[in-house]
């Protein structure tokens, strides 16, 4: 998508612009609906340092994948997302951080067939990362998104598999396929994984010590037959407050990235 494109595209919306990492990022992304936050910044920071070709799968605004490029400096990227507002804003990001010679932006449905994805310029077997922070809500449960962006909101299991089986195909042999998601739907989520990926690791992220968790980052590497992990939880704030321990305040800062 052409950064001319994109300009036409979003000059119609009311925008804010976001610093995330510390100020070393600044995303323009809607004043409503959906808004990439710190999900966006642990899924970017949970990618490897030696990865060099990443596939950020239902990109949004291409917040994770533009934390991921700032991280690992040699880190080229193909961002995808099938709302064209989202991926005008994408690119439009990229311009505006100074990565658009390190990633393209493909107007693109996750769950296209597989012909269709490499007619658009996706590889099979290639991507040393791909990572999906997907819709969190079942559409049986909860309140419904207005039409529009529905798909951006809900997803069940099925849509979930196809995900995750797209993914599969695009990770090159040893890749590793990181998903975010909420800890309601790990049961899903990780037979998707097992089908698929050896090496699964499940890293559950709570609010405080001892509460339970809320989200999970899931890790699963092509090609390898090493069993599946449930890493110890880990906690995102002190005891009281809203302040963030020291190791989730260096990754919101950009001083550090996720190990697990």
């Amino acid at each position: 998508m052409s950064l001319d494109h994109a300009s036409k595209i979003v000059k119609h919306q009311t925008l804010t612009r976001d610093a995330f990492l510390g100020g070393r990022l600044i995303v323009s992304q809607p004043g409503n609906g959906f808004r990439a936050g710190l999900d966006s910044v642990l899924l970017g920071a949970a990618v490897r340092e030696t990865a060099t070709a990443l596939l950020d799968l239902g990109c949004g605004v291409g917040t994770a994948g533009l934390v991921a490029m700032a991280l690992n400096p040699p880190l080229d990227a193909a961002l995808i997302d099938s709302d064209p507002e989202a991926t005008a804003l994408a690119a439009l990001n990229l311009a505006e951080n100074g990565l658009a010679e390190r990633g393209r932006v493909l107007p693109l449905d996750v769950t296209a067939p597989g012909r269709l994805r490499a007619e658009a310029g996706l590889p099979a077997d290639h991507f040393s990362a791909v990572i999906a922070n997907p819709p969190y809500f079942d559409p049986g449960a909860g309140t419904r998104a207005a039409p529009a962006r529905e798909a951006a909101r809900h997803m069940g299991p099925e849509l979930l598999d196809r995900w995750v089986k797209t993914a599969a195909t695009h990770a090159a042999p040893g890749g590793e396929v990181i998903f975010i998601h909420a800890a309601a739907s790990l049961g899903p989520l990780l037979g998707a994984f097992e089908a698929r990926f050896g090496a699964v690791t499940i890293l559950p992220l709570g609010p405080r010590a001892g509460e339970p968790a809320t989200r999970i980052l899931v890790r699963g590497t092509k090609g390898s037959r090493a069993p599946t992990r449930l890493l110890a939880s880990r906690a995102l704030h002190g005891a009281s407050g809203r302040d963030f321990v020291p190791e989730f305040e260096a990754i919101f800062r950009g001083d550090g990235r996720l190990h697990w």
